[in-house]
């Protein structure tokens, strides 16, 4: 089978990949574009920043899987890839450490303006005066926007730090916040209303986008802390500037609307807030490293790798995101039976005759290799007629009908 890597990827992953039953092809110079055209023969794909878009998996005919070097799957077509039996599988929660810790040094930056400390000394000047203005974080209240890996990574660096925790999310309880030992908010109202600080840990969804707008900035307390090292589209940049002019907003982003891919110069004017407004507000950015530390991208290539060897070897896929979960297979149809060829074809060709649907299939072989038991999950019940049918076979040694009372 021949494997793709089209990003880039740490080299040990590259090296570990090799040792496997695989044609590992690396070219992480393809785009987008020529992505598309370049997936001919190709079972595996590893895909990091790339966007797979429907045209490419639809020219892909032998594609297994695509494993996403990361987090989310946004740049990756899932639907498509349903739709072609392709299984999408990414990296969750490998590169929380890294994101976090930019959070942090973001915060810290903002609130004793470390940046511009660092201009003025190279510039010759000593400002201790004005540099040495600052609030300190110490017993702030941290708004988390979205609880999942990477804000439960900062939720528990936050109250090592002596700051005060609170979560907010759609799936996130309050029971499960106790859990956490947070405070649990119960909208993004709430959670701005609350915070001295406001992070952004949110995936981006037709739900999410752009749901950082006005009344959010016009909820947090003045001179607040907002930082995004998420994604650009969950927030309205227009009115986080207005924030800053107007209302003293502290900023640190890590994500810019329109991106620059493979160029050097970023044509924005946000990074003209780095002064301070009137009312004491600012922006601090950088270019979208949140997740590239070595340690995040060994780790996350690490994961790569093990969801490779497990498709390859054990035949599952660890952290897909495509497949049904919960099947809605009403019975369980458990066959033992001489393993032998054709057995089981032949008890296949008996359901498929009689109309029943089969969801998920099992097969297990006995020490010696000389029966296996089959477990068939189906949608209806089997006649007496078709279980009489199987029964018959000689190779086919016991057939048992279970209803699974959990889903009938």
């Amino acid at each position: 089978m021949r494997l793709l890597i089209a990003d880039k990827l740490h080299p040990r992953a590259v090296e570990e990949l090799r040792t496997l039953p695989l044609d590992v092809i690396y070219e992480p110079e393809l785009t987008k574009e020529t992505l598309e055209t370049s997936l001919q023969n190709v079972g595996i794909l590893v895909v990091r920043s790339k966007g797979v878009t429907r045209t490419a998996i639809e020219n892909a005919r032998q594609l297994n899987l695509i494993v996403r070097a990361g987090t989310e799957v946004s740049t990756i077509d899932v639907k498509a890839a349903s739709e072609h039996g392709i299984y999408v599988a990414n990296c969750p929660g490998k590169n929380a450490p890294a994101v976090t810790e930019l959070v942090f040094g973001l915060l810290f930056a903002i609130d004793r303006r470390i940046p511009d400390a660092v201009a003025s000394l190279r510039a010759g000047r000593w400002e201790r005066t004005e540099y040495g203005k600052a609030e300190g974080i110490v017993g702030k209240t941290i708004g988390i926007a979205g609880v999942g890996a990477i804000g439960r990574d900062v939720a528990l660096r936050a109250k090592a730090l002596g700051l005060h925790p609170i979560g907010w999310s759609r799936s996130l309880s309050p029971a499960r916040a106790a859990d956490l030992g947070i405070g649990h908010a119960f909208s993004l109202d709430e959670l701005a209303s609350k915070s001295d600080v406001l992070t952004l840990h949110l995936a981006l969804t037709d739900r999410t986008r752009g749901m950082v707008g006005r009344r959010t900035f016009e909820l947090l307390p003045k001179r607040a802390i907002f930082i995004n090292c998420a994604r650009a589209d969950l927030v309205d940049y227009e009115a986080m500037r207005d924030a800053i002019k107007n209302h003293g907003l502290r900023v640190g982003i890590d994500v810019v609307p329109s991106e620059p891919r493979g160029k050097k110069e970023i044509a924005t004017d946000l990074f003209s807030l780095t002064t301070p407004s009137d009312k004491g507000g600012f922006l601090y950015g950088t270019p979208h490293i949140a997740a590239s530390t070595d340690q995040a991208q060994l780790a996350i290539a690490t994961e790569t790798v093990r969801i490779i060897r497990s498709f390859l070897l054990a035949g599952t896929v660890p952290n897909v995101v495509n497949v049904t979960g919960p099947s809605t297979a009403r019975f369980q149809m458990v066959i033992r039976m001489r393993d032998k060829i054709g057995t089981l074809a032949n008890v296949f060709a008996v359901i498929k005759r009689h109309g029943i649907n089969v969801e998920e299939v099992t097969n297990t072989v006995f020490d010696g290799a000389s029966a296996s038991c089959a477990k068939l999950r189906i949608a209806s019940r089997p006649t007496e007629a078709c279980l009489h049918e199987i029964r018959a076979f000689d190779e086919v040694l016991h057939v048992d009908l279970v209803t699974l009372p959990n889903l009938a």
